[in-house]
């Protein structure tokens, strides 16, 4: 760092908190300088030719001259393979032991001197020189993992490895967690490591809080999910492929996998993107079901101020006749910004506030950092400091606690990949229960320590327990926001054990469903920051992470009327329905946007909460059947190459097609099809799939469409679940699943099927398995129901 650096940080943090972030900072390139000597001289290793082989449990082990690999499939067909001795455990993605081993799968001689494991859905060929191949049953390549090569310090040390792949010339890839330029992830570089970017981002940052090293590609071959089980820093570079022309050559899609350290080790799920998300899920572990109040709208500020300003804000909603289920207190609401706190000034009875609150059926929320306060007089760091030897919070190479720049000051971290600290800190959501709060938000947890410049986060030599291994910063990073998650969900379920625990986090890594889910952070207020809501949203689902939405209105800045209802919007048809904004950015209630905005406001709360009963059905079906709740167009037809290129409209559920406006002054806008029947559900207009159509978008409402045949579970005027039929079309039939939430906690749910078909022109609807139709029906569509 030089003079024109720290002057930057001073400006930018001013002098008090920009000085101690300075020495923060120079504190953390001392300690990484004193325990992570270069590199020095490397010596690159490839596997070399293959020597032979020893079949085991679902595949075996091949062995080359200078390297072995080993295979195996699952029960259920996922397939491992892991070079050098790597195991599928220890693993923070998988929630438990491994999955055991399809006794089918065996290991048998391939061609040209190399190895096959045969599987009911994907043949593994290993070749003599230790390329992969994931082949359909049918002999198509998926995908070919090239030799990977490593670089080894001759000194002793971690070694770094490259791993390249080819994908069909017609692939698309997805997922690597929140990415903002998505869905679909184009030609570039890609990092993964969890980082703040600083303030607001937009498409062209990267990375962000969440990266996931889990790719997903579609080809017409079928559709393939890639996870590279490794925790430390890394980069994934993607070229798509191009078909040839004529007599020429296809150039395949190329996808390169670079990591800093750690185990060279891969899962992988092939099928329709159905089966590849209920794989990935049985796998990682099924999503957690958010109680049913959180699939309402939410509102969120920082900046509240004090209780009455609260107070004042849910009465605006309810003067307006506006749906409001939750309302989030940011770090405002603390006392000095120590977690576990409250300002008695500001908020002299918080428990009243919430029971006040609660009787218009409205739940507060608490924002929850991991920092805390270095201080002799904060009761967190004092119990902190008496959970097992040596305290619970990371420490460096030399063991002394490490310490960061974060909201109250100079802050110790504690260390969640240890599970005494996980019990501690789960154990302290009490106070957070005790205030009456009903769930939380996990926010700056990727962690982060201030920086004017360089990485926001801990020295990469800190040193972390990682379950009693044993490691450092480099390993345990982007699984901070993870163990984090874990420990506060757990804490929730001992502290409440009759409720679902509510929990969402900014930072986390695969498996992170499991405790929650995930909003979008702070994405920059612009047309550009709308379109990364969506990208993030569908990007993640297919990540394994179905719960998550954006920050409605942007950060950062002061939305235009126009900008805030569009994002409003979008906002109703995602998972996570929340608006929110920094402390200087300006309000984002409705009615701060003029009377048109107030009135399609209005319009569009009432049908998030018309569709409530839907709502919970896909929460069910996410958690059951790794489907996440918003996804794209693809979904159900990823053989459609127009489709696999449509990002701008994604599926709801099986039955709902959402066309958002992402764009200003639009007021028609085309929208690309699956195969089928569709309605719109305003104007009853029809149209006809697979293909493009141009249907209206006014600023009053945005395009959503239904399958005909749906059978969509939505709130009567009585409260009570109705069935939506949308008439099917002669020959087709169609049909639809309503989960009825018996309530919050852990209740048995019921499970009810239900088809429907055209017949003599009239719609009949049937139960599955039998039994009268005992729910209200009303069918949409211009036919009679019978």
């Amino acid at each position: 760092m030089n003079g024109r650096d720290l002057v930057r940080s001073v400006k930018l943090m001013g002098s008090r908190r920009g000085l101690r972030t300075v020495r923060s900072a120079w504190r953390r390139a001392r300690a990484d300088a004193r325990a992570l000597p270069g590199r020095g001289a490397e010596r690159a290793r490839v596997p070399g030719p293959v020597t032979g082989a020893e079949p085991g449990p679902g595949g075996g082990v091949v062995r080359f001259a200078r390297s072995e690999l080993r295979v195996r499939v699952a029960v259920g067909g996922a397939v491992f393979w892991g070079w050098d001795g790597a195991e599928p455990l220890p693993s923070y993605a998988l929630p438990g032991g491994a999955p055991d081993a399809d006794p089918r799968a065996v290991l048998e001689p391939g061609t040209d001197g190399g190895w096959q494991v045969v599987s009911e859905r994907v043949t593994v060929a290993v070749s003599r020189h230790g390329a992969v191949e994931l082949r359909t049953p049918g002999g198509v390549v998926l995908r070919r993992e090239l030799p990977p090569r490593w670089w080894e310090p001759v000194g002793g040390g971690p070694a770094r490895w490259v791993q390249r792949a080819e994908v069909p010339a017609d692939a698309r890839f997805f997922g690597l967690g929140g990415r903002a330029a998505g869905p679909r992830l184009r030609d570039g570089s890609y990092a993964l490591w969890n980082t703040d970017p600083g303030g607001r981002f937009g498409p062209g940052d990267d990375p962000l809080y969440l990266t996931m090293p889990v790719q997903v590609v579609v080809a017409d071959a079928g559709t393939l999910l890639v996870f590279h089980d490794n925790t430390w820093a890394g980069r994934v570079s993607l070229r798509e492929g191009s078909e040839g022309a004529g007599s020429g050559h296809d150039r395949p899609g190329v996808s390169e996998v670079r990591m800093e350290g750690g185990p060279l080790r891969c899962w992988a799920v092939a099928g329709t993107p159905a089966r590849v998300l209920a794989g990935w899920s049985a796998l990682t572990g099924a999503a957690a079901v958010p109680p049913s109040w959180a699939l309402g709208p939410q509102h969120a500020r920082w900046g509240f101020g004090s209780a009455e300003a609260v107070r004042g804000v849910v009465a605006g909603y309810r003067e307006r006749g506006l749906p409001l289920s939750v309302l989030h207190l940011d770090i405002d609401h603390y006392d000095g910004h120590r977690v576990f706190t409250v300002d008695r000034e500001r908020f002299p009875d918080l428990p009243g506030l919430a029971r006040e609150l609660r009787g218009y059926g409205v739940r507060l929320v608490s924002i929850v950092d991991p920092a805390v306060a270095a201080a002799g007089d904060d009761p967190v760091h004092a119990s902190g400091l008496a959970v097992g030897e040596s305290g619970a919070f990371v420490r460096d190479a030399r063991g002394r606690v490490v310490r960061g720049e974060v909201w109250p000051g100079a802050c110790v971290y504690p260390d969640f990949t240890d599970p005494d600290v996980r019990v501690w800190w789960g154990e302290l959501y009490a106070e957070r229960l005790a205030q009456e709060f009903s769930g939380v938000w996990h926010d700056m947890n990727e962690p982060v320590s201030f920086a004017a410049f360089g990485d926001p986060s801990l020295p990469r030599s800190a040193r972390h327990c990682l379950e009693g291994r044993g490691g450092d910063h480099r390993e345990a990073h982007n699984v901070y926001g993870l163990a984090m998650a874990r420990a506060g969900y757990e804490g929730l379920a001992r502290l409440r054990p009759q409720e679902r625990p509510f929990l969402f986090s900014r930072s986390g890594w695969a498996g992170m469903q499991r405790y929650g889910g995930t909003w979008s952070g702070d994405v920059a207020t612009g047309w550009p920051g709308l379109r990364a809501s969506l990208a993030l949203v569908l990007g993640l689902g297919l990540c394994g992470v179905p719960y998550s939405g954006p920050d409605v209105g942007g950060f950062d800045g002061s939305p235009s009327p126009e900008l805030y209802l569009r994002w409003f919007q979008l906002g109703a048809y995602l998972p996570l329905f929340r608006t929110h904004a920094a402390i200087d950015a300006g309000r984002r209630e409705p009615w701060e946007f003029g009377a048109q905005v107030l009135a399609a406001a209005r319009e569009v709360l009432v049908e998030r909460e018309r569709l409530r009963p839907y709502w919970v059905t896909l929460a069910r079906l996410a958690a059951s059947t790794g489907a996440p709740y918003a996804r794209p167009v693809w979904w159900s037809d990823p053989g459609d190459r127009a489709l696999r290129d449509c990002e701008d409209a994604f599926l709801l559920g099986e039955a709902l097609l959402v066309a958002p406006v992402l764009e200003p002054g639009v007021v028609r806008r085309p929208v690309r099809l699956p195969p089928g029947h569709w309605y719109d559900t305003v104007s009853g207009a029809v149209y006809e799939g697979p293909g493009q159509v141009v249907v209206e978008a006014p600023l009053s409402r945005v395009p959503v469409l239904a399958r005909a045949g749906s059978v969509i579970p939505v709130r009567g005027a009585d409260g009570g679940v109705e069935l939506e039929v949308w008439a099917p079309v002669e020959g087709r039939g169609g049909g639809g699943t309503v989960v009825v939430d018996a309530g919050d906690g852990w209740e048995p749910v019921v499970v009810e099927r239900y088809a429907t078909r055209l017949e003599g022109g009239r719609v009949v609807v049937e139960r599955d398995g039998g039994g009268a139709v005992e729910r209200p029906v009303r069918v949409r569509g211009g036919v009679a129901q019978r």
